[in-house]
């Protein structure tokens, strides 16, 4: 076919060649910059969840006493190797078994701690260790943070003997005991443990 005039079809092809070329490549530019976007926001994701992990995990035990429910929540501080107790945690000093918010035990009735009577409501829980016996106290002021204690707001003081036992890596409360109306709640933290028993009334048939 013979081409004549103003008719430059060769000239034509080029440049639709030419434009599909570069539209290609400005595909293939825009798809490149959406990968390495994604993986940098990837990345970043998974940064921002690896610092959003906490040390100290936080933990709830729930236990039913008869009709009166228990509840503790803490958060878990790992021993890690270190000395505990007359190191990281001073004798004599008042301190808060947990870490971040204060420890919490919540009594849906009132119930006998230790004997001595406590009535229904949720209570910050201290502790003063020692190396022959344990001060262990409910405190009124129960949405407070670790530290400091809070002075006056004690609602019961315990005196306690401590025991030793195997290794608990991870601090830890727990009911090794639940019998009738009576439970034994059991704090445990490398080879220290400290035993609170409770008791509630149960209603004459």
């Amino acid at each position: 076919m013979a081409f004549g005039g103003n008719d430059f079809p060769p000239h034509d092809v080029a440049v639709q060649t030419d434009l599909c070329e570069g539209t290609l490549d400005m595909h293939v530019r825009r798809l490149f910059l959406v990968f390495v976007a994604a993986t940098m926001l990837g990345g970043r994701a998974r940064d921002t969840t690896a610092q959003a992990i906490k040390w100290s995990q936080s933990g709830t035990v729930t236990q039913m006493l008869g009709d009166t429910e228990i509840v503790i929540r803490y958060s878990r501080p790992v021993a890690r190797g270190r000395e505990l107790f007359g190191a990281l945690v001073p004798w004599g000093k008042t301190w808060n078994p947990g870490a971040d918010s204060a420890t919490t035990i919540a009594f849906s009735t009132g119930v006998q701690v230790d004997g001595h009577p406590l009535p229904a409501g949720k209570y910050s829980v201290w502790m003063i260790p020692f190396p022959e016996a344990w001060t262990v106290i409910l405190s009124r002021a129960a949405d407070v943070f670790h530290t400091p204690y809070p002075e006056g707001q004690d609602a019961l003081r315990l005196e306690l003997l401590p025991e030793s036992g195997q290794h608990m890596e991870t601090l830890t409360f727990h009911f090794p005991v639940v019998d009738g109306p009576r439970a034994v709640l059991t704090f445990q933290w490398g080879e220290t443990m400290v035993h609170v028993p409770m008791e509630i009334e149960l209603e004459e048939p």
